[in-house]
């Protein structure tokens, strides 16, 4: 699998995108980030016929300097963010499990983890 790495360049028009396409350095435009990675394809359809680019893993990467850092650890975390909510949610339902199977019931399961009633319920199923 082939990975090209495009360099996305803000302008007024849109975003200009650099990258080496084997024979030389390209460029094309695009007035949307999200439609760079087609707008790049469609270039190398146009200037490469002969290869299949629909399997190429196109990696734009826009110029927004110390922002692009930001917006990139903003991303990471709301990623562990996720990650911990589901391992919270799988906690939870075991301990619902072992609190059910000791023989509380469910309102007490609820007191004893800090939920309501009907969110003890949720959890058991």
């Amino acid at each position: 699998m082939t990975t090209l790495k495009v360099c996305a360049t803000r302008w007024s028009g849109g975003w200009e995108l650099t990258f080496d396409d084997g024979d030389c350095d390209a460029a094309t435009q695009s007035r949307t980030l999200a439609g760079a990675v087609q707008q790049v394809r469609d270039y190398l359809d146009t200037t490469h016929p002969e290869i299949e680019h629909s399997d190429w893993v196109i990696d734009v990467i826009p110029e927004l300097g110390s922002s692009l850092a930001s917006a990139y650890d903003a991303k990471a975390s709301s990623s562990a963010a996720q990650t911990a909510v589901l391992e919270a949610s799988a906690r939870m339902r075991a301990a619902v499990k072992e609190l059910r199977d000791k023989g509380l019931s469910l309102a007490d399961t609820a007191t004893v983890l800090g939920v309501s009633r009907a969110r003890a319920q949720q959890l058991a199923v």
